[in-house]
């Protein structure tokens, strides 16, 4: 039975309110601080409506991840819409969940990108975000089978100012944007930081080989690991899961 990953009444504003010190500090700009607030009470009155609200936890890329321990970020759109999905990171689905198509061409490209490697069966990555992954939507809630229901609601201000707080951090990352909704956040980052910025289709099927830039063979993740080892850090591990069985490479089909 899917875990129940709705969120709950009157529960958006207190999760805010415990977001770690160094996350805090993003919403100290007036406008952020208002569109914040907008979002919450926009989100809390569709609760009392009845509507459903995914996920339980809107904030839980920020868990346990600080600015300053950002090694890589990845942008998402909107949380999945169906119960059961959405956990709060971008692109990830609890383990037991079907496979969405975008994670499927995730994992073939780490396939790709690392051949014989053992991958995960599950398709959880909060294992990425303990190594400095962040995984962040650009709207952090979404309604039942309403896709971008709640995007233009003030989110994109308030993760803007997330993502610009992660990119003025003086540790260089690695930014990977895929598709044109997260390239657009391009101009969120400084110039002459030192970041690495790849840029690809998303990694649906609707775009996933399709030109300019393909997202399968883009090499992304082998790039990002390569770069890091060039800063002096370790790689990140894409591939191990906890106390999982191994899927091969060959084994994530379109």
């Amino acid at each position: 039975m899917p875990f129940d990953n709705r969120l709950q009444k009157n529960s958006l504003a207190a999760q805010a309110a415990q977001l770690p010190a160094a996350w805090q500090a993003a919403f100290q700009q007036p406008d952020v601080a208002r569109a914040l607030r907008e979002v919450t009470a926009y989100v809390e009155q569709r609760l009392a409506e009845g509507a459903v609200v995914y996920p339980a936890t809107p904030f839980r890329a920020l868990e346990g991840l600080v600015p300053a321990e950002v090694r890589v970020v990845i942008l998402g759109q909107d949380p999945y819409h169906g119960p059961g999905q959405a956990q709060g990171l971008a692109f990830s689905v609890p383990d037991d969940c079907k496979r969405p198509p975008s994670l499927r061409n995730i994992f073939n490209q780490i396939a790709q990108d690392h051949p014989g490697t053992p991958l995960p069966r599950g398709n959880d990555l909060s294992r990425w975000t303990r190594q400095g992954v962040l995984l962040l939507n650009t709207a952090l809630t979404v309604e039942d089978g309403q896709p971008a229901s709640h995007a233009r609601r003030g989110w994109e201000t308030v993760t803007d100012a997330l993502i610009s707080l992660v990119a003025r951090d003086p540790a260089p990352k690695a930014f990977l944007l895929w598709g044109a909704h997260a390239q657009a956040k391009q101009v969120l980052l400084p110039d002459h930081s030192g970041h690495l910025v790849l840029t690809a289709n998303h990694p649906s099927p609707l775009s996933a080989r399709r030109p300019p830039v393909p997202f399968l063979g883009c090499g992304h993740f082998a790039q990002v690991n390569a770069w890091l080892a060039t800063q002096g850090k370790a790689p990140i591990d894409w591939t191990t899961e906890e106390n999982q069985g191994d899927v091969r490479q060959g084994e994530f089909g379109l």
